[in-house]
């Protein structure tokens, strides 16, 4: 199936399900992918057909580019509603990160006062002191938190290191409520394995764990687009629904995005 490698390390802007206008920053160059997990539905597909030899990209060229997208924009009158740290892989593994989050706060207050930073990441870097204060800068602090049945997400998510859920969740709740949750629930199979967790062996831990991390919001999705791994399927509507529902009887803000 078709996936994709974004532009680097400056990418879109892109109209984002969930975010509006995204212009998006790529801590990884353009021709491979960096990142900590190997998920079955990674749209930049699986890690060893897109080995990468190069090296992240620096927090001065990221700034810079970022600084020259944002006056071009503004130029054109049409500034972004966010803008995303996402890109190729894992944007909080990059050295320059917290650096590159600061220039971006900086060039944002300058040039494009009204839109948020965000960050979507999968959180395998999220307890790293300055990981965690760069962070804490930003608007939208969005981690990943597909499942929290270890055997799920050997089969899901694929962490290329030691994974270690019970340390992710105390990670997130850190944060003190700056932050929000990414889910993502699907059907189908890979392999034979089923890859159905909007059941209630999955719903119900998932749910105690926000509990405990108490984020600002959770979101929750399913499959957009094509995914390397074949059999996978999107999650019924009807059932995402269902577990924003309960999401929202703890007190905590979900979109669901289908």
């Amino acid at each position: 199936m078709s996936t994709f490698l974004n532009a680097s390390p400056i990418f879109g802007p892109v109209r984002s399900r969930r975010l509006g206008v995204s212009l998006g920053v790529n801590m990884m160059p353009a021709e491979g992918k960096i990142c900590s997990f190997d998920c079955l539905y990674c749209e930049n597909g699986f890690n060893a057909e897109r080995v990468c030899g190069k090296k992240h990209n620096s927090a001065e060229l990221v700034a810079a580019e970022l600084e020259a997208k944002l006056r071009e924009m503004g130029a054109s009158g049409e500034l972004p509603d966010v803008i995303t740290f996402a890109g190729n892989g894992e944007p909080t593994a990059a050295p320059g990160f917290p650096e590159a989050i600061r220039r971006a706060v900086a060039l944002r207050d300058e040039l494009a006062p009204k839109a948020k930073i965000a960050v979507l990441s999968n959180g395998t870097y999220a307890a790293r002191p300055e990981v965690h204060d760069a962070l804490m800068l930003v608007d939208d602090n969005i981690l990943k938190l597909d499942t929290v049945d270890a055997g799920f997400i050997q089969l899901l998510d694929r962490p290329v290191g030691p994974y270690d859920v019970e340390r992710q969740i105390e990670a997130f709740a850190a944060f003190e409520g700056h932050v929000i949750v990414q889910t993502i629930f699907l059907c189908g199979e890979y392999e034979g394995t089923s890859c159905d967790n909007t059941g209630e062996q999955y719903v119900g831990p998932w749910l105690a764990a926000l509990e405990r991390i108490k984020p600002q919001a959770a979101t929750i999705y399913t499959i957009a687009r094509e995914t390397p791994a074949s059999g996978l399927q999107k999650a019924p509507a009807e059932a995402l629904d269902a577990i924003a529902a309960r999401v929202r009887t703890l007190g905590i803000p979900c979109q669901a995005s289908y």
